[in-house]
């Protein structure tokens, strides 16, 4: 099926407070996050690419030691290897996240 609509999907808790919704073909994997306010993805790493982009609201983003609040239409490229997290503060953020090669941990 080549169509979809993210809120079709059943979310998936990411950390308490945070959700993903997948979608995946052979190559790349989309992600579509909901980070409540207050709400933090830890500091982590995976050998796959990520890239994205900030939809609404507002996320503090650090990668490899650099720190930025990001805002709507703002995006991001993180390495494999890199560490990285994502904060929301006083609003709820989404963002469109992409990863290659596709995560099989978000394939569900």
């Amino acid at each position: 099926m080549p169509f979809y609509n993210g809120d079709d999907r059943t979310p998936r808790e990411l950390v308490p407070g945070g959700t993903i919704r997948s979608f995946w073909g052979e190559k790349t994997l989309l992600s579509l996050v909901d980070i409540k306010p207050n709400v933090e993805v830890p500091s982590h790493s995976h050998p796959h690419e990520q890239s994205g982009m900030l939809l609404e609201g507002e996320l503090e983003m650090g990668i490899g030691g650099e720190t930025k609040m990001l805002g709507p239409g703002d995006m991001y490229i993180i390495p494999g290897g890199v560490e990285h997290y994502a904060k929301a503060h006083s609003s709820s953020a989404r963002a469109l996240d992409i990863f290659t090669p596709v995560r099989e941990d978000y394939k569900y």
